[in-house]
This record gives C-alpha cells, sequence and structure tokens, in this order.
C-alpha cells in the first residue's frame, strides 16, 4: 500500500515536472504581452515596430545611469531598461545594451576626457548636490542621463532628461519617461540610413553664415546632408533637394528668386523659414543705445500670404521672458532684468514637432496670421504666454525700457503665434500671371513644366524669428548652442531640439516622430488623504497579510483532519 502511494507521488512529481519545462520551453518562442494601462504605457508605436523589424545590423546602446543615484534617475534607468527589453521583442539580437558609470575604472585625466566627448556627442551633464555623510556638507556630482548608441561605424548621442524650465522635478522625469521611445527610435533611425535626406542652405539674400549660426549648420550637418545654395545662381532649385532652409535673410527677394522658391514647392519641396520681418536685433542694441525697428522690405509678403500666413510688422512682448544683466545703480553693480523682446515662447498644442518640448528662447518676434481659405492645413507650433502683447512698427527699442518695470495689466494678449506649420497642396503665387514663353524657359531650364498647384500634399514651416536658430559667441568658449543665454550657460532651451524637429518632420519618416505623441500620467497621491488615512493603512498593511497566513494555514489543517479521519 505504501509503496502504491509512493509510486503515485513520483508519477505525479514526474508529471508536474515535465509540465512546468513544457511551459518554459513554449514559453521561450510562443509569448505575447498585455498591455493594461490607460495611456499604453509599455507600447510601442506602429513607426518604431517596423523600423525595429527591418534592422540589418546591430545596434549597441551605452546607458549612462549606473551608480547610486536618486530615486528619480534609478527609475529613469529603470524605463529605459524595460523599454530596451520591449525593444529586443521585435528587433531580437539586434539590439544589445549595457548600463555604465561614465568613465568608471579610468584614471582621473581619462575619465575627464572621456566626459567631455559625452558633451561633445550633446550629451548635457546634470549638475546635483550630495551629502556623503551627515556631518559634512554638500558636494556637486555630475551626473551624464544621457546614452551612446553605436551602429556600424556610426555613433550618436542622446540625452534621456529633459530640462523643462519650469516643471517640478516630478513632472521633469514623466515628460523624460514620455520621450524615451522616441529618443532612441530616432537615434537608431537616423544610424540606420544609409543615405540622409538632403538640405539645402539658401544664401544670396543676405543670409547668415557665420560664427552665429555656428551650431545650427553643426546639428545639421549631423544627421543631414547639408550644402549651400546661392539662388541667384542658379536656374531652379534642383528636386534632389529634400528641405530648404533661409536663415535670416536681410535683402529683398525679386521675383525671379520667389518663382524658383514657388517651383520648388509645387515639386514637392520642403521649406522652413526663419524670417525676421523687422530690422530688430541684440548685434544693434549692443552697438548702441537705442535703434528704431522697421520693415526690412524683404518682398515675401505675397508668396507667404499665398502659402498661407502673413508675418505682422510687429514685435511681441511677453511677461515670460529672458533676462540681460544691466547696471542698476551708481555703484556699478549688475543685475539680471528680464527683457520682454526676448519671449520664451511656449509649445503648442499636441503636435510632434512640439509634444513635451521644452520652452524656446526668442530675440525680436514678431506675430504670425494665418489666412483663412485655401486647402491648406494650419497648425500653430510656438506661441508667446498667456501674459503678452505686440507692438506695431516702427519701435523704438533701448536699454533704459529694462530698467522700467513693465506693467503687468498691459500684456493683455495670449498665445500670440511664432512659428506655423502648414500643410496642403499649395497653389503657385505665379498662376495665371506667366506668359507661355516664361512657361517655355521654366521647363528648359528645370525639366519641369510651370505647376500652378502642388501635384500632392506637401509640407512648410514658417518662424516669424531667425535668432530661433542663432547663437551666442563667448569670448572664452567660442560658439555656445542654440538657446543659451551668454550671461548664465546653466539654461539650455530648445531651440535644437526645435530645429531638429521641424527638419525631422519635413524630411523623414514621420511615424517615428508619432512616438513624441505618448503622454504618462502622472498618478500622484493625495497628501492630505494620505495623512488622514495614514494609520488605517498601515494597519491593513500589517495585519491582512497575517491575517492571510493564518487563514490558509486554517483551511490547510481541516482538509488534512477531513481526509486522514479514521
Amino acid at each position: 500500500m505504501a509503496i502504491n502511494r509512493r509510486k503515485k507521488y513520483l508519477q505525479r512529481a514526474i508529471v508536474v515536472v515535465g509540465v512546468l519545462v513544457g511551459v518554459n520551453i513554449l514559453a521561450a518562442y510562443f509569448h505575447t504581452r498585455w498591455d493594461l494601462t490607460a495611456e499604453k504605457r509599455y507600447t510601442l508605436t506602429t513607426g518604431t515596430k517596423n523600423m525595429l523589424r527591418g534592422l540589418d545590423s546591430t545596434v549597441t546602446i551605452e546607458i549612462f545611469l549606473k551608480g547610486d543615484y536618486p530615486a528619480s534617475f534609478r527609475q529613469l534607468a529603470q524605463s529605459s531598461q524595460e523599454l530596451l527589453e520591449e525593444f529586443r521583442e521585435y528587433a531580437g539580437q539586434r539590439v544589445q545594451f549595457s548600463f555604465q558609470s561614465p568613465g568608471q575604472g579610468l584614471p582621473d585625466s581619462a575619465r575627464l576626457a572621456f566626459q567631455q566627448s559625452l558633451v561633445e556627442k550633446g550629451i548635457v551633464p546634470f549638475n546635483m548636490q550630495v551629502q556623503e555623510d551627515a556631518n559634512q556638507g554638500y558636494s556637486e556630482k555630475l551626473i551624464f542621463p544621457g546614452a551612446l548608441l553605436h551602429y556600424g561605424s556610426k555613433t550618436v548621442g542622446i540625452n534621456l532628461l529633459k530640462n523643462q524650465g519650469g516643471l517640478n522635478p516630478e513632472a521633469t522625469m514623466n515628460s523624460s519617461e514620455s520621450l524615451l521611445e522616441y529618443q532612441f527610435a530616432n537615434a537608431i533611425y537616423q544610424l540606420q540610413q544609409k543615405q540622409p535626406p538632403l538640405v539645402g542652405y539658401m544664401l544670396g539674400n543676405g543670409e547668415l553664415l557665420g560664427a552665429e549660426v555656428y551650431d545650427a549648420l553643426t546639428t545639421m550637418q549631423s544627421s543631414y546632408l547639408l550644402d549651400t545654395i546661392t539662388l541667384q545662381y542658379i536656374s531652379h532649385i534642383p528636386r534632389e533637394f529634400n528641405a530648404i532652409v533661409f536663415a535670416k535673410p536681410e535683402k529683398k527677394f525679386t521675383d525671379e528668386d520667389k518663382l524658383k522658391i514657388d517651383q520648388y514647392v509645387m515639386n514637392g519641396g520642403k521649406v522652413l523659414w526663419f524670417i525676421d520681418e523687422l530690422n530688430a536685433s541684440i548685434d544693434s542694441l549692443q552697438k548702441q543705445e537705442s535703434f528704431i525697428a522697421f520693415d526690412k522690405g524683404l518682398n515675401l509678403e505675397d508668396i507667404l500670404f499665398r502659402y498661407g500666413v502673413r508675418i505682422n510688422q510687429d514685435l511681441v512682448q511677453d511677461m515670460q521672458c529672458d533676462f540681460v544683466p544691466q547696471v542698476v545703480d551708481r555703484t556699478g553693480q549688475m543685475q539680471p532684468l528680464g527683457f520682454p523682446y526676448f519671449p520664451l515662447l511656449t509649445p503648442s498644442g499636441a503636435h510632434p514637432i512640439v509634444k513635451n518640448l521644452d520652452l524656446v528662447l526668442s530675440h525680436f518676434a514678431s506675430s504670425i496670421d494665418t489666412v483663412k481659405g485655401g486647402n491648406i492645413k494650419k497648425t500653430v507650433l510656438l506661441t508667446t504666454s498667456t501674459n503678452s502683447r505686440s507692438v506695431s512698427a516702427p519701435i523704438e527699442i533701448s536699454w533704459n525700457s529694462l530698467r522700467v518695470r513693465p506693467n503687468r495689466r498691459e500684456f493683455t494678449k495670449q498665445h500670440l503665434p511664432v512659428a506655423v506649420l502648414l500643410e496642403g497642396q499649395f497653389t503657385s503665387l505665379f498662376r495665371n500671371r506667366l506668359d507661355e514663353n516664361t512657361h517655355q524657359a521654366i521647363q528648359r531650364a528645370s525639366g519641369q513644366p510651370f505647376k500652378n498647384n502642388s501635384d500632392t500634399v506637401n509640407k512648410m514651416i514658417v518662424a516669424s524669428d531667425a535668432d530661433l536658430i542663432t547663437n551666442s559667441f563667448s569670448q572664452k568658449s567660442g560658439p555656445l548652442q542654440m538657446g543659451v543665454n551668454l550671461y548664465d550657460q546653466s539654461m539650455v532651451y530648445a531651440n535644437r531640439e526645435f530645429l531638429l524637429n521641424s527638419l525631422g518632420y519635413l524630411t523623414h519618416n514621420t511615424g517615428i516622430m508619432d512616438a513624441r505623441n505618448k503622454e504618462l500620467t502622472l498618478r500622484l497621491l493625495n497628501p492630505e488623504k494620505v495623512k488622514q488615512e495614514k494609520s488605517k493603512w498601515q494597519a491593513i498593511c500589517f495585519i491582512v497579510p497575517i491575517g492571510l497566513v493564518l487563514l490558509f494555514a486554517a483551511i490547510f489543517q481541516f482538509i488534512r483532519q477531513r481526509k486522514f479521519e479514521v
């Protein structure tokens, strides 16, 4: 009897072990997941999935978030690991990643050199105050919340921590986690491109081409094939250019210039305009105590109006603004004073270009009106804050105005547009205006017939401030990054990201841009309710587990007694 019972137990054990082994083998080949979160936190976008499935080589990722960091950074590291594990579900072993401490194990000089190389690749360090011992004061510790991605012979760096201006730390980390998928997916997408998009930097009308656009040019060169185009030296803008960029033109555009731009747009070319309608600039203010801002006479009003926008002859002022240092008393003491002509622009709406974007620094921006009618969709990308106003040209701008505290009651306008995305089938400015001989000359020059309308849906972006992509110049450090105040370089605004997102939307696969729309909901506890119900929940968390153990023990004992009753 006892032998039969042991044999039965042995058979059951073998069956259980066999089932467990079989389940594990099947799980290695066939498995699925269910994302039960309301915002689909753990679900990748379709564009990311397709990109990962199409990888033809291994992507190696180094994340620099290993170490004794605060809980918020450990959470960012955990979210990065979970995301990259999800990447592996679609890319398999073609995605490899590891967590490292930047420069760990290297001598001091080599570690500093390595950390400097991370900065040169765009990974911005975060300066954290730490207290090593209760008896000691605080010391500074640099954290490099970023990653390096390697694909073949190419390497790109990304920042994982977003610098969210006035947001609290919890919201900053939440926004950073929301953008993780886009950050990694976009970097992989750029690395695997065999032929980056060709971008034309336009010249011939006084556009910038010096130290003030050094960061913009190097930023574009890092992700695109960049070439210059002098508008007056060509018969037409080649269609091989995926997009063209106008950066602060100063000279009048002739009808011949506009015809070349117009036909490039009609044939599907994308345009990114950074236009100063008035002649206001920080250089003018540094050279003299005051100046008058008036219309430059660029002669672009008609072509931009036909495409769907009008840049107004005004300057916007905003209570949410950057500062400049000024002498405030007779002793020569300097103090940072807010300059309303330097508004900090707010991303508008949920478009992928500006979703989860930080504030953007601008200088002497004009407002933009959108034009009703036409088959063009207008999407406002950047605006002023809720406390702003516009001043019509001509405008006297002086340093003395800084010393007068702005009257908040005069700043009654809200969300004045400064950058607008236009999408649709554009109509030519020269529709029904040219004779047959001109049509034939255009076809001989470009190999394409004159078009009255664009054949397909096209896109362009118009920004009414060219300083969105200019950088300050430091005598000590040289050209700074876009969006950095010359007098306080600790704050980095999102100008570079806005430029890259704009070009990316115009030229890249927009499926990757969809990942920018992901938004994680902060579900914070109610502090007042926690305080009121603290004791109750402490008791529940202590008593319930013990009660469950006692309950299961009692049930087990009862079943055992019934089973072995004589």
